[in-house]
Protein backbone atom coordinates (compact mmCIF):
# COMPACT_ATOMS: atom_id res chain seq x y z
CA UNK A 1 0.00 0.00 0.00
CA UNK A 2 1.32 3.53 -1.25
CA UNK A 3 0.20 6.38 0.74
CA UNK A 4 0.55 10.19 0.36
CA UNK A 5 0.58 11.88 3.31
CA UNK A 6 0.26 15.55 3.42
CA UNK A 7 -0.05 18.00 6.44
CA UNK A 8 -0.41 21.97 6.95
CA UNK A 9 -1.69 23.73 3.72
CA UNK A 10 -3.81 26.16 5.18
CA UNK A 11 -5.84 26.93 2.67
CA UNK A 12 -3.13 27.13 0.01
CA UNK A 13 -3.28 23.97 -2.44
CA UNK A 14 -0.99 25.22 -4.86
CA UNK A 15 1.36 22.52 -4.68
CA UNK A 16 -1.28 19.60 -4.08
CA UNK A 17 -0.70 18.57 -8.28
CA UNK A 18 2.38 18.92 -7.93
CA UNK A 19 2.67 16.88 -5.04
CA UNK A 20 0.17 14.10 -6.69
CA UNK A 21 2.70 13.82 -10.03
CA UNK A 22 5.48 13.05 -7.86
CA UNK A 23 4.07 10.60 -5.70
CA UNK A 24 2.63 8.60 -8.69
CA UNK A 25 0.27 6.08 -8.42
CA UNK A 26 -1.26 5.78 -4.75
CA UNK A 27 -3.68 4.05 -2.85
CA UNK A 28 -4.69 6.66 -0.57
CA UNK A 29 -4.14 9.88 1.05
CA UNK A 30 -3.68 10.85 4.82
CA UNK A 31 -4.10 14.65 5.22
CA UNK A 32 -3.30 15.87 8.88
CA UNK A 33 -4.82 18.84 9.64
CA UNK A 34 -5.08 22.76 9.78
CA UNK A 35 -6.48 22.22 6.12
CA UNK A 36 -7.59 25.70 6.25
CA UNK A 37 -5.77 28.61 7.92
CA UNK A 38 -8.76 29.87 10.27
CA UNK A 39 -11.13 28.53 7.61
CA UNK A 40 -13.72 29.39 5.91
CA UNK A 41 -14.58 25.27 6.46
CA UNK A 42 -15.47 24.69 2.72
CA UNK A 43 -12.25 25.04 1.41
CA UNK A 44 -11.52 21.66 2.59
CA UNK A 45 -13.38 20.21 -0.19
CA UNK A 46 -11.49 21.90 -2.85
CA UNK A 47 -8.69 20.13 -1.30
CA UNK A 48 -10.69 16.82 -1.01
CA UNK A 49 -11.84 16.89 -4.78
CA UNK A 50 -8.35 16.97 -6.07
CA UNK A 51 -7.96 13.19 -5.19
CA UNK A 52 -9.76 9.85 -7.00
CA UNK A 53 -8.38 8.00 -4.21
CA UNK A 54 -9.86 7.27 -0.73
CA UNK A 55 -8.85 10.51 1.33
CA UNK A 56 -8.39 10.31 5.32
CA UNK A 57 -8.39 13.35 6.75
CA UNK A 58 -8.80 15.21 10.66
CA UNK A 59 -8.30 19.16 11.49
CA UNK A 60 -5.42 21.01 13.14
CA UNK A 61 -6.09 23.22 16.01
CA UNK A 62 -5.73 26.16 12.55
CA UNK A 63 -9.51 24.86 11.49
CA UNK A 64 -12.34 25.63 13.15
CA UNK A 65 -13.89 22.72 14.76
CA UNK A 66 -17.02 23.44 12.46
CA UNK A 67 -14.66 21.95 9.69
CA UNK A 68 -15.44 18.50 11.43
CA UNK A 69 -19.58 18.83 9.36
CA UNK A 70 -18.16 19.79 6.57
CA UNK A 71 -15.49 16.91 6.25
CA UNK A 72 -18.45 14.70 7.66
CA UNK A 73 -20.52 15.86 4.41
CA UNK A 74 -17.42 15.22 1.98
CA UNK A 75 -16.24 12.34 0.10
CA UNK A 76 -12.94 11.98 2.90
CA UNK A 77 -13.40 10.08 5.56
CA UNK A 78 -13.27 12.56 8.56
CA UNK A 79 -10.80 10.17 11.33
CA UNK A 80 -11.06 12.86 14.00
CA UNK A 81 -11.44 10.08 17.34
CA UNK A 82 -13.24 7.70 15.06
CA UNK A 83 -11.00 4.15 13.05
CA UNK A 84 -10.97 3.30 9.32
CA UNK A 85 -9.50 0.13 8.17
CA UNK A 86 -7.59 -0.30 5.57
CA UNK A 87 -5.72 -3.33 4.12
CA UNK A 88 -4.56 -4.90 7.40
CA UNK A 89 -4.24 -1.50 9.39
CA UNK A 90 -6.49 0.43 11.25
CA UNK A 91 -6.07 4.10 11.11
CA UNK A 92 -7.31 6.49 14.06
CA UNK A 93 -7.50 9.89 13.81
CA UNK A 94 -6.91 12.86 16.60
CA UNK A 95 -7.57 15.94 15.20
CA UNK A 96 -6.67 19.84 16.78
CA UNK A 97 -3.69 20.09 19.09
CA UNK A 98 -2.47 20.33 22.50
CA UNK A 99 -2.58 24.14 24.35
CA UNK A 100 -0.75 26.30 22.65
CA UNK A 101 -0.08 29.95 23.61
CA UNK A 102 -1.94 31.07 20.82
CA UNK A 103 -6.00 30.80 21.91
CA UNK A 104 -6.39 28.77 18.19
CA UNK A 105 -9.51 27.45 17.28
CA UNK A 106 -9.14 23.28 17.84
CA UNK A 107 -7.03 23.01 21.06
CA UNK A 108 -7.85 19.75 23.07
CA UNK A 109 -6.88 19.01 26.95
CA UNK A 110 -3.93 16.73 27.60
CA UNK A 111 -6.81 14.71 29.54
CA UNK A 112 -9.13 14.60 26.33
CA UNK A 113 -6.51 13.75 24.04
CA UNK A 114 -5.83 11.06 26.04
CA UNK A 115 -9.58 9.54 26.58
CA UNK A 116 -9.93 9.88 22.96
CA UNK A 117 -6.92 7.87 21.81
CA UNK A 118 -7.23 5.25 24.55
CA UNK A 119 -11.34 4.86 23.42
CA UNK A 120 -9.73 4.15 19.92
CA UNK A 121 -7.08 1.49 20.57
CA UNK A 122 -9.94 -0.23 23.01
CA UNK A 123 -12.26 -0.59 20.48
CA UNK A 124 -10.48 -0.94 16.83
CA UNK A 125 -6.74 -2.02 17.58
CA UNK A 126 -5.74 -3.73 14.59
CA UNK A 127 -2.76 -6.09 13.57
CA UNK A 128 -0.91 -2.91 12.21
CA UNK A 129 -1.73 0.46 14.44
CA UNK A 130 -1.72 3.51 12.30
CA UNK A 131 -2.32 7.13 14.16
CA UNK A 132 -2.78 10.22 12.04
CA UNK A 133 -2.69 12.80 14.45
CA UNK A 134 -1.87 16.85 13.70
CA UNK A 135 0.56 17.07 16.55
CA UNK A 136 3.21 14.93 17.19
CA UNK A 137 4.48 13.22 20.72
CA UNK A 138 6.48 14.92 23.20
CA UNK A 139 10.28 14.58 22.23
CA UNK A 140 10.12 13.70 19.10
CA UNK A 141 9.42 15.68 15.57
CA UNK A 142 7.74 19.07 17.28
CA UNK A 143 11.03 20.96 19.03
CA UNK A 144 11.09 24.68 18.12
CA UNK A 145 13.92 27.46 19.62
CA UNK A 146 11.74 27.39 23.22
CA UNK A 147 12.22 23.66 23.46
CA UNK A 148 9.71 20.65 23.03
CA UNK A 149 6.31 21.52 22.05
CA UNK A 150 4.23 18.06 20.96
CA UNK A 151 1.54 16.15 23.12
CA UNK A 152 2.19 14.70 26.07
CA UNK A 153 -1.15 12.52 25.97
CA UNK A 154 0.01 11.34 22.02
CA UNK A 155 3.47 10.36 23.72
CA UNK A 156 2.07 8.25 26.40
CA UNK A 157 0.43 6.09 23.97
CA UNK A 158 3.38 6.39 21.43
CA UNK A 159 4.36 2.60 21.32
CA UNK A 160 0.76 0.95 21.04
CA UNK A 161 1.15 2.04 17.08
CA UNK A 162 3.66 1.10 14.23
CA UNK A 163 3.54 4.88 12.60
CA UNK A 164 2.47 7.94 13.63
CA UNK A 165 1.64 10.82 10.83
CA UNK A 166 1.56 14.19 11.81
CA UNK A 167 2.21 17.86 11.44
CA UNK A 168 1.79 20.61 13.02
CA UNK A 169 5.37 21.82 13.79
CA UNK A 170 6.69 23.38 10.60
CA UNK A 171 10.17 23.47 11.82
CA UNK A 172 10.51 20.36 12.60
CA UNK A 173 9.95 18.38 10.05
CA UNK A 174 11.68 14.79 9.52
CA UNK A 175 11.43 11.12 10.87
CA UNK A 176 11.99 9.79 14.15
CA UNK A 177 11.85 6.46 15.92
CA UNK A 178 11.33 5.10 19.25
CA UNK A 179 11.11 1.25 19.59
CA UNK A 180 9.21 -0.32 17.04
CA UNK A 181 7.36 2.96 16.23
CA UNK A 182 7.93 5.34 13.08
CA UNK A 183 7.03 8.88 13.69
CA UNK A 184 6.90 11.38 10.76
CA UNK A 185 6.20 14.75 10.59
CA UNK A 186 5.68 15.25 7.23
CA UNK A 187 5.95 19.40 6.85
CA UNK A 188 3.64 22.14 5.41
CA UNK A 189 2.56 20.74 2.79
CA UNK A 190 1.87 24.62 1.63
CA UNK A 191 5.63 25.14 0.44
CA UNK A 192 5.75 21.85 -1.37
CA UNK A 193 6.36 19.21 1.44
CA UNK A 194 5.03 15.79 1.67
CA UNK A 195 5.45 12.59 2.39
CA UNK A 196 5.25 8.90 0.44
CA UNK A 197 4.60 6.00 3.00
CA UNK A 198 4.74 2.43 1.86
CA UNK A 199 2.92 -0.38 4.06
CA UNK A 200 4.03 -3.59 2.84
CA UNK A 201 5.73 -6.24 5.35
CA UNK A 202 7.80 -2.97 7.04
CA UNK A 203 7.05 0.55 6.66
CA UNK A 204 9.14 2.75 4.68
CA UNK A 205 8.93 6.61 4.52
CA UNK A 206 10.56 8.90 1.97
CA UNK A 207 10.07 12.79 2.53
CA UNK A 208 9.57 14.35 -0.32
CA UNK A 209 9.70 17.86 -2.18
CA UNK A 210 8.19 19.55 -4.86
Amino acid sequence: MKILALSDLHGDFSKVQALLEHAGEIDGVLISGDITNFGPDENALELIDMFNVPVLAIPGNCDQTSILEVLDSSSAINLHQKCYPMGDASFMGLGGSNSTPFNTPFELTDEDMEKAIDDMLSSCSGIRNILLSHAPPFGYVDELSVGHVGSHAIARFMNRFDLIVCGHIHEARGTAMNGNTTIVNVGKASQGYGALIILNDSICVELIEV
